[in-house]
């Protein structure tokens, strides 16, 4: 690879070092086709430009964000080829919101039954323990 490709954008591992992403996701994200295949030098090498950067990072963000694959293919305009309208990227994050705001209520829940049932735990060395029954008879 010579200087001038290198200069004009990033192999894979610069890629993932600029970004912070393991390449085997990269690799991941280019398979199931939410990151476009990058140009190839004359010697085989994929060369990523700093839109591939851009785009990486907001997989990122929006896997950090809890959206799935599928709602991030949707934000980006890649499951009908169109960019989506505010209202559509609206809506998809209201249906994320309320998925997110029910996970958060059963964890909630899960919460205080195990700081109910931890608070009736003596933490002796005796083989009755509330834990274990709270586990064994809900």
């Amino acid at each position: 690879m010579t200087d001038h490709e290198r200069e004009s954008g990033f192999t894979r591992g610069d890629l993932a070092r600029a970004t912070g992403c393991n390449i085997e996701t990269i690799r991941y994200y280019e398979k199931t086709g939410v990151l476009p295949d990058p140009p190839r030098t004359d010697a085989g090498y994929r060369i990523y430009s700093t839109a591939h950067a851009t785009r990486l990072r907001f997989i990122l963000r929006a896997r950090e964000l809890g959206f799935s694959m599928e709602d991030i293919r949707g934000l980006m305009g890649l499951e009908d080829g169109a960019a989506p309208t505010c209202a559509e990227v609206k809506e998809r994050t209201e249906r994320h919101l309320a998925d997110i705001r029910t996970r958060i209520a059963d964890l909630r829940r899960i919460e205080a039954v195990l700081a109910a049932t931890a608070s009736r735990c003596s933490g002796a060395k005796v083989p009755d323990c509330p834990v274990l029954d709270a586990i064994t008879h809900p």
